[in-house]
């Protein structure tokens, strides 16, 4: 009988010590450079364990700046003491990102404070006044203190609207038993700027902004979780501060940081690298890179494929910094051969405006004197990435758009 395969990988002495403590869901038992916004949540709710009601709050801040990790190690120790102290408090968190609509929201709520299947929200068919009145019925039958947290609670928003956050936001009024805490947190600086006033006053009583880390702060972040999680001696010199100074330029995302170095581990360890080097650093940003990106463009719709494949024509044309009417020529170029109406003129902004956003191209807007002003757009495709064969392999519409020859200006 031949041997399992993977026998070797098992028997393997792995780089890693813990290879969980480097992914973004660990909570540790210290966060770094957060005291501040982690005072912040414990002052306001600290209320619960007095049995009153703590503030509604928002927490502002990009991607990667700690926002769900402090607010879950400040429920943890939340819920501890009031164990300790005989309180009875609750907290129930919700991605809103993947948990996305008005109904799975308040089921999930709901059926997370009871293991009674009986008492549980089905997964669809009831109305909605139906889901509150459930929801209602197992805040009040277990009493205490009730903290809601809805993370990325901007996308169920901007996707549904804030209906669903008045009702919640009223439900104190409403319980006889018991009392809620709303904790809503947000990527989007703007977000109170997408409710009714009324919702945004009563959903935002306490916030607290959480600031990019600096490369500093990331290293000593890195520093920590790779105590815990790499075999002692197995990072060479320059890992941890290539990870954080490259981390350091996308925003100060100390999620990126820790991509990166438990990507570098992974490729030391699949090459049987005795230490983890700044080239499998390298190896790992690429990776990401490409696995961060080829989704992005495989997922956009065709006319913007069009779009995209308009700058890079022009781009390799030599033409940089090129203009709307630039891309739009060429654009009517790609949907001939495409055989589909080019969109309006005038659309093609909003297109740029959108692969702008999604971190394909950059536009920067410069005044033409009294010829009013305009944008000058380029891709920021990372170099190693090759949109074409990708978008190639997502349409097979786009085929006939890249065998054409293109007949192209240059500027005089």
């Amino acid at each position: 009988m031949s041997e399992n395969i993977f026998n070797h990988l098992l028997t393997s002495d792995s780089l890693f010590k813990n290879r969980e403590v480097l992914h973004h869901g660990f909570i540790p038992e210290n966060l770094p450079h957060r005291d501040k916004e982690i005072e912040s949540l414990v002052h306001n709710l600290v209320e619960a364990l007095h049995g009153q009601i703590p503030s509604n709050m928002i927490l502002y801040g990009q991607p990667g700046l700690g926002k769900t990790a402090a607010t879950r190690h400040v429920c943890q120790q939340l819920l501890a003491r009031g164990k300790e102290l005989g309180r009875t408090i609750n907290t129930v968190e919700v991605n809103c990102c993947t948990v996305d609509t008005k109904y799975r929201v308040l089921a999930q709520l709901a059926n997370d404070l009871v293991e009674d299947s009986s008492k549980h929200v089905p997964f669809t068919g009831w109305p909605t006044d139906k889901v509150f009145d459930r929801l209602r019925e197992n805040m009040d039958s277990l009493g205490g203190v009730h903290i809601f947290v809805l993370d990325e609670i901007d996308h169920l928003v901007k996707r549904h609207g804030d209906d669903i956050l008045y009702p919640l936001t009223s439900l104190n009024y409403e319980l006889r038993n018991s009392r809620c805490c709303i904790i809503g947190i947000t990527n989007d600086l703007q977000f109170t700027d997408m409710l009714d006033a009324r919702i945004a006053s009563r959903l935002g009583s306490e916030d607290v902004a959480f600031s990019p880390y600096n490369a500093q702060q990331i290293e000593d972040i890195l520093e920590n979780r790779a105590h815990a999680g790499v075999r002692e001696g197995a990072l060479s010199g320059g890992v941890i501060k290539l990870c954080s100074a490259l981390a350091a330029q996308e925003h100060g995302d100390a999620r990126r940081a820790l991509d990166l170095l438990r990507v570098a581990v992974h490729k030391a360890d699949i090459k049987g690298a005795k230490s983890v080097t700044t080239e499998h650093v390298r190896l790992a940003q690429n990776q990401l890179q490409f696995d961060q990106m080829t989704p992005v463009i495989s997922g956009l719709p065709f006319h913007q494929k069009l779009v995209l494949y308009s700058i890079l024509l022009n781009e390799s044309n030599g033409l940089t910094n090129v203009s709307t009417g630039e891309i739009y020529s060429v654009y009517q170029m790609t949907c001939h051969n495409a055989s589909v109406t080019p969109l309006v003129s005038r659309s093609i902004g909003n297109v740029v405006k959108n692969l702008d956003t999604l971190g394909l191209v950059t536009t920067k807007t410069t005044s033409l004197g009294r010829y009013g002003r305009s944008n000058r757009i380029n891709s920021c495709i990372p170099s190693n990435i090759d949109p074409i064969p990708i978008m190639l392999g997502a349409d097979e519409g786009m085929k006939p758009v890249i065998n054409a020859t293109y007949r192209l200006q240059s500027r005089l």
